[in-house]
Formats: C-alpha cells, sequence, structure tokens
C-alpha cells in the first residue's frame, strides 16, 4: 500500500492542508484506492497536524451528523497505524516540497 498526498493550494477550507489516499499494491484490494482522508492543522498551541478518515455525512432532526465508513472491529486504537502512515507519508511529502523549491 502507497499513500499518495495532494495539497491543499486553495487554503479552502481553512486549516485543511491536504488530502490523502491509500493505493493498494497487492493482495485483493490491488488496483484500488481508499479515498477521502484529509489532514488539517492541529488547533491549539500544540501544533502539528490531524488526519480525518473517510465519513458519510446525514441529518437527524436538521442536525448534521457523519457515519465514519472506516472503523475498527474490536481495538479502537487500529486506526493509529493508519493515520501515523498518513503523517508520516506527509512529512514526507513536505520535505521533498521543500528540497524542490
Amino acid at each position: 500500500m502507497t499513500v499518495r498526498i495532494t495539497p491543499n493550494e486553495k487554503g479552502n477550507p481553512p486549516g485543511k492542508v491536504a488530502d490523502a489516499e491509500l493505493h493498494f499494491t497487492e493482495g485483493p484490494l490491488e488496483g484500488l484506492k481508499l479515498i477521502g482522508f484529509a489532514i488539517w492543522e492541529r488547533r491549539g498551541s500544540a501544533g502539528g497536524h490531524n488526519v480525518t478518515f473517510p465519513a458519510r455525512q446525514y441529518s437527524v432532526n436538521g442536525e448534521r451528523r457523519s457515519f465514519a465508513l472506516l472503523r475498527p472491529i474490536v481495538d479502537t486504537t487500529a486506526q493509529n497505524t493508519i493515520r501515523e502512515l498518513i503523517l508520516a507519508a506527509y512529512q514526507d511529502y513536505e520535505a521533498q516540497a521543500a528540497i524542490a523549491s
């Protein structure tokens, strides 16, 4: 699996720095990609970045909610591996962009 980073050059919405896709290179998902990941500037003084996962929005009594499409089966920390992989790919992307400019 590889991670493809697409920078948010328009700056809209504010705080979103990039989109990320997972491209599958082996196994039963080979040739497919999973889209909908986003990399955001972390709020507050902590700095850094946060990753949001693909979700579908819906309304209940006029209130907007979202339903996560990639969820853990049992271990609630299972998403951390993908989150760290995406953040590492973004750091590599930033480093390569700095070298190119």
